[in-house]
């Protein structure tokens, strides 16, 4: 019974962090949707959301939810600069030169964070409550609880903006295809522009969420990463597959360290989600939902 109790606990654990990861991988669908583009960057923009938030927590004393709010401004008019100054220029070049260019933006991202805030753990004041909640007979912290239920809240909200809001349908055509979207009226520069913003956001709400969990530092930036499993399990051009993704990879992950790591002497946490990559693209190359592209000749 115990047995059981432990593999509860690493589950619902495993769903709250899975939750961070769909949100995030909900910006690398966007983005690749809109421009096909796998935005490379990713993990950077949910390091430097957290970055950001902290030091108007700590630094400037400012209360959470308006340094939430403050941080997700920051994180739209960051994405609206990086769009409009590096990447609109670059429409109608081939993609592995814009693939490139969000490498190259995420080493600088990473290099100007560790410029101003450096490279050591800084730790989030204290905003979830921290007594434990008592499940069965299991001890769950409220920052997983309430982790796991923000971004439900946001991946529901994106997912009513998706289905109703005039903007939402905009992308969803673009999306679809560019050339008909254009033909509608839709202005696909600024779908460009409103995916980037979407991403950045989620980004750094995942950040905020992951920050408080681990702490803040440029490590942060490898969630990026560790979301890209979630998204090619889910398919890149899925979004309901990109939030089952994440949920899978983040209970994998939490199982893979909470069982192996002690035969392994610990790492199996970090390396399971690209195990799971590699069987993927072994099995099933496209995702469980992404759309199989077949070539004629």
């Amino acid at each position: 019974m115990q047995e059981l109790w432990f593999f509860l606990q690493l589950v619902i654990q495993g769903l709250a962090v899975g939750s961070v990861y769909a949100l995030v991988a909900l910006g690398f669908v966007l983005i690749y949707k809109a421009s096909s583009v796998i935005n490379f960057a990713q993990g950077e923009l949910l390091m430097v959301g957290a970055y950001i938030c902290l030091a108007l927590l700590t630094t400037y004393q400012v209360p959470f939810w308006a340094g939430f709010f403050l941080t997700m401004a920051f994180s739209v008019i960051l994405a609206l600069l990086i769009e409009r100054l590096v990447l609109r220029p670059m429409i109608g070049e081939p993609a592995i030169s814009i693939i490139m260019i969000t490498i190259g933006l995420s080493l600088i991202l990473k290099s100007v964070v560790a410029g101003i805030w450096g490279t050591q753990i800084k730790v989030f004041p204290a905003i979830f409550p921290q007594t434990p909640v008592r499940v069965g007979e299991i001890m769950v912290s409220q920052v997983y609880i309430y982790t796991f239920m923000a971004s439900m809240v946001f991946l529901v909200l994106f997912a009513l903006f998706f289905k109703y809001s005039r903007m939402g349908i905009a992308m969803r055509a673009t999306a679809n295809s560019n050339q008909v979207a254009l033909s509608m009226g839709i202005s696909v520069k600024k779908v460009f522009a409103i995916s980037w913003c979407v991403a950045a956001v989620v980004s750094a709400v995942g950040g905020i969420l992951i920050g408080n969990i681990n702490g803040v530092n440029s490590t942060l930036a490898g969630v990026g990463l560790k979301v890209f499993p979630a998204v090619i399990l889910g398919g890149l051009d899925s979004i309901p597959g990109a939030v089952l993704g994440g949920l899978i990879i983040g209970i994998l992950e939490n199982l893979s360290g909470g069982y192996l790591d002690h035969y392994f002497g610990g790492g199996v946490k970090e390396v399971a989600p690209f195990v799971v990559l590699v069987i993927i693209l072994m099995i099933k190359p496209y995702g469980l939902f992404g759309t199989e592209e077949i070539e004629r000749v």
